[in-house]
């Protein structure tokens, strides 16, 4: 006897809410952008402007979209911030932290690097070497500005690198951990870049290096080679964290011998 089972038709306003919360997803659309008019957007899908406006409607009761009066409709700015653990936040101003940060940037660019070279597609591989460029292109700015070096802006190019690889990666996943880690992973770049920009001994030639590894991470990605991109990013990170560690023990001899030669001048014995 054939059984005759009940198919419910999607409404086409709600097939519309699930394209638009993907292209969110997937990075299509990024926080802050300004969607295109009703009228464009409509033309697009190729869809009514009515279950158009459902859609968004949609959307905007989700918190993912906000209106503004006369200034059109925008994917809301504070996304990321809305999936930010506020321990997230604790953990990134503890110094003592650095370096168990480090360890975990093993095991997330370490992934994003490997499945970015699995799956990556042209113009991954595009947006990942203009990321590069812009990135290259700071911190040569950096190193000719008579000013005072400023980390602030080569951190965000960098982790906009990491989440360009991430996006490469397409694991919706990876890539919304990645985002929503964004200013933990800002700070600790930060001070690792004001550490080695302060070493006198190797600064220079440890910054060429590790601009070295970074093209290797790309070239295995665009070589599609997932083992050479995850390798590439450990051995990377690997590199920042012995140079860092070297960097601190170094210090703690200084601070040692200056205490001892301190207590000299005190005319006090010393231990």
């Amino acid at each position: 006897m054939a059984v005759h089972a009940s198919i419910k038709h999607q409404k086409l306003s709600d097939v519309i809410t699930e394209r638009l919360e993907s292209m969110i997803l997937d990075g299509t659309l990024v926080a802050g952008e300004k969607l295109l008019p009703e009228r464009l957007l409509a033309e697009k899908f190729q869809v009514s402007r009515p279950s158009l406006r459902e859609a968004i409607q949609n959307l905007q009761a989700k918190g993912l979209i906000e209106r503004k009066q006369g200034g059109g409709t925008f994917i809301r700015q504070n996304l990321s911030a809305k999936m930010t653990d506020p321990l997230l936040a604790l953990v990134a101003s503890r110094p003592e932290t650095q370096f168990d940060l480090l360890e975990f940037r093993h095991a997330l660019e370490g992934m994003a690097a490997y499945y970015a070279a699995l799956r990556g597609q042209p113009e991954d591989y595009q947006a990942l070497n203009n990321a590069l460029s812009n990135l290259a292109k700071l911190a040569d700015d950096n190193n000719k500005s008579e000013r005072p070096f400023d980390a602030d802006q080569e951190a965000e190019a960098m982790v906009d690198f990491y989440l360009t690889m991430a996006k490469a990666s397409h694991n919706m996943v990876l890539l919304h951990v990645m985002r929503s880690m964004q200013g933990m992973l800002v700070e600790n770049i930060k001070r690792n870049l004001e550490m080695l920009r302060d070493d006198a001994k190797n600064g220079a030639s440890v910054e060429e290096q590790i601009r070295e590894q970074r093209h290797a991470i790309v070239k295995a990605i665009s070589s599609q080679d997932p083992e050479a991109a995850r390798k590439a990013s450990n051995q990377l990170l690997g590199f920042i964290e012995s140079t860092l560690l070297d960097i601190n023990q170094r210090d703690v001899k200084l601070h040692r011998a200056m205490r001892r030669i301190e207590v000299k001048e005190n005319g006090k014995t010393t231990l």
